[in-house]
């Protein structure tokens, strides 16, 4: 334990998994982490979630680790199947945590309180209430795509899109987020673009800190021994929808073709648009070069990362970037935009951070990148090499955690 004393801390994290990536994910390595760092936590999450954790525990956790299960009546659950009512539930979902919260209060005494999960900054959390030294984050949202980028969307995310900007301007005008940041003792941004949403005046307690770690126990195949093929091989991982990029990253792809007109390109993942960027695939003349790929269990992707030279992944409003740490992690080169939680993860010594500019700008940004890896062969090697540094020493976990047990027992102290 890196803190000078034992905590015991109360997480809300409405997805909170084990064995799962992206939110889920997220709410279990930080409720982990921080138990195996010696704390007393408690964790309120879904009940839907209580079968799989529960074979976790069994399986060897922590005994300091503990969960408490809340979840709407039935009519509500069934009523938000399908994302129609996701939000309305995710919101009444955070006032009954927040009164199991209150139940444990007269239970136990609790050093903080911290909002994890969804980590969104448009979306509330009542915790701050229980009067405790209270964490909100670290949340994203307000990345927002650069306008010049938005013509190459569908009809569809150009309007979802500005909807979605309607709502972020909303924030400093909404009651309920007024009330999350007046009471944070701390607020953690996983991106720079989403402390500028935040209202100025509770900026001077924000810190951009992003979510997600590496996992430090990978196996690694180096990069020139697993370089055993001649075909330089592309590899996508993630949702299919027009903001992650992916017809982007296609352009691109088309473009690296010309000079290399072996180059193998991989998309792991489905989506709403798979049959639009299918089509963009066929009339940019590479559909027979690339390679779909259906939405694999974790464990599966990880073993996919060290079969390919270079990871592509052009989003373009995207708070944290798991796929991008998981790629580093097995030392695979990021190819990506400068925008969001990739342009945070990745810098020079492991890959490419194109500007966002206007299409053809940024289609030949990231085809000069992949070029680059195909061609410099040695250049190739050292970034593999300080991917897996970068991702495993910057974004460790350990690390990742110490730094939280920091930032509670400061406010902790100053609670006292």
């Amino acid at each position: 334990m890196t803190v000078e004393r034992r905590l015991r801390i109360l997480l809300s994290a409405y997805a909170c998994e084990p064995d799962v990536g992206s939110e889920p994910g997220v709410g279990w390595r930080w409720a982990t982490g921080l138990a195996r760092a010696g704390h007393d936590v408690w964790v309120i999450t879904r009940a839907n979630n209580r079968a799989a954790i529960e074979a976790a525990l069994a399986g060897g956790m922590p005994a300091n680790l503990h969960f408490a299960y809340y979840d709407l009546p039935a009519w509500a659950r069934a009523w938000k199947r399908g994302g129609r009512g996701v939000r309305l539930y995710y919101a009444l979902w955070q006032w009954g945590a927040y009164r199991v919260a209150k139940e444990l209060c007269r239970e136990l005494r609790f050093d903080v309180v911290h909002h994890l999960t969804f980590g969104v900054f448009r979306h509330p959390s009542f915790m701050g209430r229980l009067g405790l030294p209270f964490v909100f984050g670290p949340v994203g949202g307000g990345e927002s795509a650069p306008r010049e980028l938005r013509g190459t969307y569908p009809l569809r995310g150009r309007v979802v899109d500005l909807l979605r900007d309607a709502a972020n301007w909303f924030v400093r005008f909404d009651p309920l987020m007024a009330g999350v940041f007046e009471r944070a003792a701390i607020m953690l941004c996983k991106t720079r673009e989403t402390l500028a949403r935040i209202p100025a005046r509770y900026r001077d307690k924000c810190l951009v800190q992003v979510e997600i770690g590496a996992e430090e126990d990978l196996p690694v195949l180096p990069l020139p021994a697993r370089r055993v093929h001649r075909r330089f091989k592309v590899l996508y991982v993630g949702r299919l929808v027009y903001w992650k990029g992916v017809h982007l990253g296609l352009m691109a792809f088309a473009g690296l073709r010309q000079r290399h007109p072996d180059a193998r390109m991989t998309i792991v993942g489905r989506g709403p648009d798979e049959q639009w960027l299918r089509r963009l695939a066929e009339r940019l003349g590479i559909a027979d070069a690339v390679t779909w790929v259906p939405w694999l269990e974790r464990s599966a992707v990880m073993r996919v990362y060290p079969r390919f030279d270079a990871f592509l992944f052009p989003s373009l409003h995207e708070s944290s970037g798991n796929a991008v740490l998981e790629a580093l992690s097995s030392g695979l080169p990021a190819v990506c935009l400068d925008l969001g939680g990739p342009g945070v993860l990745v810098d020079s010594s492991c890959g490419w951070r194109v500007a966002a500019g206007g299409r053809e700008q940024v289609v030949k940004g990231l085809a000069d990148a992949l070029a680059t890896l195909a061609e410099d062969r040695p250049l190739a090697r050292e970034m593999s090499v300080a991917a897996v540094r970068r991702a495993r020493t910057q974004f460790s976990w350990p690390r990742q955690v110490a730094r939280m047990e920091r930032i509670y027992s400061e406010i902790a102290l100053g609670h006292s």
